[in-house]
């Protein structure tokens, strides 16, 4: 399968300029391409102002999802500060090219920003199967608790997303993290960050990148820049990695409390 991960400056709580930036910079993208992958809160950054940013399920730029998807035949994955009856969230949207789409709520909330203040946390993983692959998309800050990204036989999945608004600051982590996640859940590993800075002055230099099963890495975005990049995931040599070296069947069992 063929992925387009979008590393993204994304104007501050500007839906209108960040739609159109997309159009701009997913205007030529390949035919083959069927999973394109934004970063979190694509459309107005890391902003803990649901008041004034988030739309009730989705608004325009869920919108703009469904119509990119449909015209593009492309499944398209990010997340979207969203106003419920219960709250706010910060929701993951997977929407396909029928106009149907799945969520995640962002279980980790990122307390040093006082996520936690002012958005709901969520209490289930998504698994989605697109083309006979079987993803799991996560947020941010989920990157930093390996429990909860772990691939189980209940919960079985082909490749991890994590789609992101990680500091410079961290970079480091952001990257060792992803490759330790790869690594451990023999799985393909995609993470998608954007570059530029945001409303608060914090600096994001992107890093994006997409891990195999083993850790090696596939691809790269170019520091600071705004992209897209894509990359292919082979699930013929994931299963016949899985087959000849298969870890996964001496994991710990283990119960999570929520």
């Amino acid at each position: 399968m063929k992925v387009a991960t979008v590393q993204l400056d994304i104007s501050w709580e500007n839906t209108d300029q960040n739609l159109s930036r997309l159009d701009a910079l997913l205007a030529n993208i390949p035919d083959d391409v069927e999973l394109v992958v934004l970063p979190e809160m694509f459309n107005t950054g890391f902003s803990m102002n649901p008041t004034r940013i988030a739309t009730l399920d989705g608004g325009e730029a869920l919108g703009w999802m469904k119509r990119f998807s449909s015209e593009n035949q492309t499944a398209v994955v990010g997340s979207i500060a969203t106003k419920t009856l219960e709250g706010f969230y910060n929701r993951l949207y997977w929407v396909f090219p029928d106009g149907q789409f799945q969520t995640y709520d962002k279980r980790h909330l990122f307390r040093m920003a006082n996520e936690n203040e002012v958005y709901k946390s969520g209490a289930k993983k998504l698994i989605v199967e697109w083309k006979g692959i079987k993803f799991c998309p996560l947020i941010c800050y989920d990157l930093r608790f390996p429990v909860w990204s772990r691939r189980t036989v209940s919960e079985d999945y082909d490749c991890l997303i994590y789609v992101a608004n990680w500091p410079a600051a961290r970079s480091d982590a952001w990257f060792s993290l992803l490759k330790a996640r790869a690594i451990e859940n023999l799985s393909f590993t995609i993470g998608v960050n954007r570059v530029g800075e945001d409303g608060n002055q914090i600096a994001y230099d992107g890093k994006s990148v997409v891990f195999d099963y083993v850790g090696k890495q596939l691809d790269h975005h170019k520091d600071n820049l705004e992209n897209v990049s894509i990359q292919t995931i082979d699930m013929e040599a994931l299963k016949q990695f899985r087959e000849k070296f298969p870890a996964h069947l001496d994991a710990d069992e283990f119960e999570l409390k929520l």
